[in-house]
């Protein structure tokens, strides 16, 4: 499952797509701020674009057999 780029609070900085160890992030489109997913199907659930994004604009949808591994960072 894809991250979620919550576009109100996206400043457009791009840590996103620098970060991701697989490259899901692509360049903005022409006119817009908000990265776009090009490949949510190569997505590790590594959490780096969440940790990276100063906005906290990235939301992260784990599966369900990845969950009893994944740990959520505290706010």
């Amino acid at each position: 499952m894809p991250p979620i780029i919550h576009k109100e609070k996206c400043v457009g900085c791009m840590n996103c797509a620098k970060i991701c160890p697989m490259d899901c992030f692509g360049v903005q489109k022409k006119g817009s701020r908000v990265p776009e997913i090009r490949f949510p199907d190569e997505c590790w659930h590594c959490n780096a674009c969440v940790l990276e994004c100063p906005a906290k604009a990235i939301t992260l949808r784990v599966p369900l057999p990845s969950m009893m591994v994944f740990m959520e960072v505290p706010k």
